[in-house]
């Protein structure tokens, strides 16, 4: 007696063809919503930082950017700026601002994260009034803040003023980096408390209900509970403040156009690039290897944030 396989061969092989065809029709979806953000990426921020580095290895003028017969430079134009002295002046500028506005937002955005995090009536109101800041444009921002600091007419020296204290040349080249330095944690407490109230939302309010049956008073609970568990939103929190921070290049110019202390990385590079002047005072190479600085200094960051978030995961 002979029995006919063929049929259920055949089936077998039609299942796997049909699986193979679910794959594939898998894979081309996979690709057609990820192409837009590809795409995106590629024109929007690999091209730009391409064309920057090129900049930066040729001796771009005025002239030459337009008629494009800059000549090859190397790493001559890099030793130029990293052998000025401004630079480094200006580099250890950039990092007071960065720092210290990253330490105040974060600690600010953190207090008063916790703070919304009680539910208390008109908390969301109070919540919505905070984010106003974030919320206004950045030339409307500096121009407030301009006025405020003001040494005749601003509101702050009159508040000095009516204590008995003597008028602050906040925009003077002494002053003019502490003055930005305040403006700008102004503007990103808003950001900090909106990502760090949303990682307290998600920690398990039965650990605090445990906590205090254990006896343990609201700063026991903060340190033993809250910040432990905020760790990963703090981390992404302070890279992207770090990011955001250092190219910061509008607030300062529309306060003190990046003059004294204030000059920072960004607004000495938007300077040589952008800035008023004639064919002389114009340097795109110089601006391009400023940029290509900055660029290093956030990827040395992303990449150490990358570290320590897998560290954190093998520990887990």
């Amino acid at each position: 007696m002979s029995f006919n396989i063929h049929p259920l061969q055949d089936s077998d092989g039609s299942i796997q063809n049909s699986k193979k065809r679910g794959i594939h029709s898998t894979t081309l979806a996979a690709w057609g919503f990820a192409m837009p953000l590809i795409v995106y990426l590629a024109v929007f921020y690999v091209t730009p930082l391409i064309q920057n580095i090129f900049m930066s290895l040729h001796r771009f003028t005025r002239r030459t950017f337009v008629t494009g017969d800059a000549p090859w430079s190397g790493i001559q134009v890099y030793q130029e700026v990293l052998g000025n002295p401004k630079f480094w002046t200006i580099l250890v500028q950039t990092l007071l601002f960065v720092v210290l506005s990253i330490i105040f937002q974060y600690s600010l955005g953190l207090a008063l994260a916790v703070f919304f995090n009680q539910n208390f009536r008109l908390s969301a109101v109070l919540r919505g009034a905070f984010l106003v800041p974030w919320l206004l444009p950045p030339m409307i921002s500096g121009t407030i803040w301009q006025w405020m600091m003001d040494a005749d007419t601003g509101v702050i020296n009159k508040v000095i003023g009516f204590f008995g204290g003597s008028p602050i040349w906040w925009l003077q080249a002494d002053h003019s980096l502490w003055s930005v330095i305040i403006a700008n944690i102004w503007l990103g407490i808003p950001f900090n408390m909106v990502i760090l109230y949303s990682g307290l939302q998600n920690i398990n309010q039965d650990l605090y209900e445990a906590a205090s049956l254990d006896g343990c008073n609201s700063w026991q609970r903060f340190w033993k509970i809250t910040f432990p568990l905020l760790k990963p939103v703090t981390m992404i929190t302070l890279l992207l403040g770090f990011v955001y921070t250092l190219k910061t290049v509008d607030i300062i110019w529309i306060m003190t156009k990046g003059t004294g202390t204030s000059r920072t990385l960004a607004t000495w590079a938007y300077e040589m690039a952008f800035g008023k002047g004639t064919s002389a005072t114009i340097r795109y190479s110089e601006a391009s290897v400023v940029g290509t600085i900055l660029i290093a200094i956030a990827l040395v960051f992303a990449f150490a944030y990358l570290r320590a978030q897998g560290s954190e995961r093998s520990k887990q």
